[in-house]
């Protein structure tokens, strides 16, 4: 029925495509479910995940991960899964050494003006791994979520910056792909669809606006 949201959440984790951005956007629904979604998906599929979580704690990720089939906890203890916890290193970072830095250094800041600190977190999470580690398929950034860092006072252009920089660090490493596309018609661009959905225990089912059972 909706052939673009179907290929997204159901496609094979063997077939993770990359070198995509995907922002996701919530207005008076809660689209979170989502982020665990391709959590679980990128982690089944063996890559490489930095996941920088401002909104919810570890063991919350971790138990919804465990209903979609992984452990958070064992992707981070073989180095599969980076961490960051927003909540705890937002506590941690004021009885830290003034000189020591640190991914949330913003927040120390009288006016924060710079990710840097946390790009160089991302980087540093995302290298490549040695020869002796185990060889994971492509890197990948989950950020949860994005708005938190405007509410705490970044500005538009260094979160705007933040996504720039992440994107040219995860996709310089890839092979380069050349696509040829045909120009789309007016009445396709920037079309809007609106969707009503169901979160189930492991999966979720969406409907056309006015198709739900729930509504007929």
């Amino acid at each position: 029925m909706f052939p673009e949201l179907n290929d997204l959440l159901n496609a094979s984790p063997d077939r993770a495509e990359p070198g995509k951005l995907t922002l996701l956007c919530d207005a008076e629904t809660d689209g979170s479910f989502l982020v665990h979604h391709f959590l679980s998906f990128y982690l089944k599929a063996n890559c490489k995940v930095c996941f920088v979580a401002l909104v919810q704690s570890f063991s919350h990720y971790n138990i919804v991960g465990q209903k979609l089939g992984v452990s958070l906890t064992t992707a981070r203890e073989r180095g599969q899964l980076v961490f960051l916890e927003g909540l705890r290193s937002a506590v941690d970072i004021f009885f830290r050494a003034e000189g020591k830095a640190h991914p949330l250094q913003f927040l120390r800041e009288a006016k924060a003006a710079s990710l840097q600190p946390l790009y160089e977190f991302v980087r540093e999470a995302l290298e490549p791994v040695d020869q002796g580690e185990a060889a994971w398929k492509r890197p990948v950034l989950l950020v949860d979520d994005l708005s938190v860092l405007l509410s705490l006072g970044v500005g538009v252009v260094a979160v705007l910056d933040f996504i720039h920089y992440c994107r040219a660090c995860v996709c310089c490493r890839l092979q380069l792909r050349v696509l040829w596309r045909t120009p789309s018609p007016p009445a396709q661009r920037g079309r809007s669809l609106t969707f009503q959905y169901k979160i189930q225990d492991k999966s979720v089912s969406f409907f056309a606006k006015g198709l739900s059972p729930a509504v007929l």
